[in-house]
């Protein structure tokens, strides 16, 4: 996929980086080695932060200030891995719900990014473009129903919005039967060290869980 960063983003966030890994892989609907994984980071996680440290996370902290900067209140749409780690803090369990969404959500705990997984098979033509929600701008969020995504950054593909930090689109969800992937990491802190590294570790655990291959990784900004 050809990934365009509009003005628009480039407005608020200047420095905006972002890191694309694509492969082909193998879904199952739980692998206990990658709960282990998470577990143990979840419980180093709930040992040094609070619900409000976490806002102090470079990769959060810049989200929630496009987030203001775009018309949009972080602390009603929270960007998710912020949501992520607000539920282990707090105790919650995380979500089980396939073995390639567990992983992109261990990513995104571990950097501090928002990351969208997306099956690349559904997307339609060949290029998403990173811009800002339009008021009555139509998108069902997965397990969210129709959700306000004015003011949200979201990529677009040819026949709508698929992703935004808050949420990823129901028609582009990685299911059981995806074959190819598309991860995006989204770098509004501009720290493109750290974003090759989530991406990196992306790549890894794809290889690792979700029998990956043809992995490629690939930077992007404005």
């Amino acid at each position: 996929m050809r990934i365009i960063v509009s003005s628009e983003i480039e407005t608020v966030c200047p420095g905006f980086v972002g890191a694309a890994v694509e492969a082909r892989v193998v879904n199952t609907e739980h692998n206990a080695a990658l709960w282990s994984e998470i577990d143990t980071l979840a419980e180093r996680f709930r040992a040094e932060h609070t619900t409000e440290t976490i806002k102090q996370i470079s990769g959060i902290g810049a989200t929630r200030r496009v987030y203001k900067a775009c018309g949009k209140d972080p602390s009603r749409y929270r960007p998710a891995a912020e949501a992520l780690m607000r539920r282990i803090i707090q105790g919650k369990p995380l979500y089980r719900i396939d073995t390639l969404v567990d992983l992109v959500n261990l990513a995104s705990i571990a950097y501090g990014y928002s990351i969208g997984g997306f099956d690349a098979g559904r997307f339609e033509g060949d290029t998403l473009t990173l811009g800002i929600g339009r008021e009555g701008e139509p998108y069902e969020g997965i397990g969210r129903g129709m959700l306000n995504i004015a003011g949200l950054p979201v990529y677009r593909d040819a026949a709508g919005g698929v992703g935004t930090p808050t949420s990823d689109n129901e028609r582009t969800k990685m299911t059981m039967e995806t074959r190819h992937v598309l991860v995006l990491i989204n770098g509004y802190d501009g720290d493109e060290g750290q974003v090759m590294a989530n991406a990196r570790y992306v790549g890894g655990l794809l290889a690792g869980y979700a029998s990956g291959r043809d992995i490629g990784i690939t930077a992007y900004r404005p």
